[in-house]
C-alpha cells in the first residue's frame, strides 16, 4: 500500500462523511442557518462577538489541533497502520466531529451557554456539580501537563520561545487593528500572515533563553489573560493566524506524500 492511494482513499472518504454523514447529523439536531447565535442576540464585546466565518473556521481548527489527533495514532500503531487509519478517519467523523459539533450546537441552543449551566436546566444542580468538578479536576491536569511540555520545549528550543511570545504580541496588534481600529481585513491578513513568518525567522537567529520556573509562570499569567481578555483580541486572532500555519503544514504534507509516494512498510495488524 502506498502513501498516495491512502491519502486518495482518506480524503474521498471525509468527503463522503461530510456530505452523507454530517448532513445527516446536522438533520438531527435541527440545524438552521438562518437561526441567530449567541454571538449577535448577546453580543458584548468580551465572549459573544459576531465573527466572519474564515475567522471562526482558523479559530476552531487551531482549538482542535491539538494532543489527542497526534498521540492517538502514534499509539494505535502499536496495532499495524490500519488501526492508525482506523483511528484518523472512523474515529474522526463518527465520533471526535459529531461529539464537537454536538457540543456546539447544545451551546448555541442555550444561548452560548456552558454545558454545566445546561446540565443545571436539563438534568438539575448536583449533576452540574459533578461535571463541573470533573472538569475542574481535568483541566488542572490538563493545564499542568501541557504548561510543563511548553516550558521544556521553550528552555530545549529558545528559538520557539521568541517566535512564540512576537506571535502572542501580533496577534492582539492583529485584533486591535480589525476591531478596534477597522483595518479592511484582507491587506491586516496578508500583513498579519507575513509578519508571522518575521517572527519564526527572527526567532531563529534571536533565541530567548530563561530558566523553566521562569518559563512556567510566565505561561501561567498567559493563560489567565487570555481566559479574561475579549476574545477578539487574542484568541481569535491568535488562532485564525495560527491556522495559516496549519494549512501550509498540510499543503506540504500532501504535496510529499504525492510526489515521494512512499511504500507502508510497517505491518498492517499486529
Amino acid at each position: 500500500m502506498t502513501g498516495a492511494i491512502i491519502l486518495a482513499a482518506s480524503v474521498v472518504f471525509f468527503v463522503a462523511g461530510y456530505r452523507l454523514w454530517g448532513h445527516r447529523v446536522a438533520g438531527w439536531l435541527g440545524v438552521d442557518p438562518g437561526r441567530p447565535t449567541p454571538a449577535h442576540t448577546r453580543t458584548d464585546g468580551v465572549d459573544y462577538v459576531p465573527t466572519r466565518p474564515s475567522v471562526l473556521l482558523g479559530h476552531h481548527f487551531s482549538s482542535i489541533a491539538g494532543a489527542a489527533p497526534i498521540i492517538g495514532p502514534i499509539a494505535a500503531a502499536s496495532y499495524g497502520w490500519t488501526a492508525v487509519l482506523a483511528w484518523i478517519l472512523l474515529g474522526g467523523v463518527f465520533m471526535g466531529a459529531v461529539h464537537d459539533f454536538s457540543a456546539l450546537i447544545i451551546s448555541v441552543r442555550h444561548e452560548g451557554r456552558g454545558l454545566g449551566s445546561v446540565l443545571e436546566e436539563r438534568v438539575g444542580r448536583g449533576m452540574k456539580n459533578l461535571f463541573l468538578l470533573f472538569i475542574f479536576s481535568a483541566l488542572i491536569l490538563v493545564i499542568s501537563v501541557f504548561t510543563n511540555a511548553v516550558a521544556q520545549t521553550f528552555v530545549a528550543v529558545p528559538e520557539t520561545a521568541t517566535a512564540s511570545t512576537l506571535f502572542i504580541a501580533l496577534a492582539v496588534v492583529f485584533g486591535l487593528s480589525v476591531y478596534r481600529w477597522n483595518l479592511p481585513f484582507l491587506p491586516a491578513t496578508i500583513v498579519g500572515v507575513s509578519l508571522l513568518a518575521g517572527c519564526m525567522v527572527f526567532g531563529y537567529h534571536m533565541p530567548l533563553r530563561l530558566t523553566f520556573n521562569t518559563w512556567r509562570l510566565l505561561l501561567i499569567g498567559y493563560i489567565f489573560l487570555a481566559s479574561t481578555l475579549p476574545v477578539q483580541y487574542l484568541l481569535q486572532p491568535r488562532d485564525f493566524l495560527n491556522s495559516f500555519i496549519l494549512y501550509a503544514m498540510l499543503a506540504v504534507l500532501v504535496a510529499g506524500i504525492l510526489v515521494a509516494n512512499p511504500e507502508i512498510r510497517m505491518p498492517a495488524a499486529p
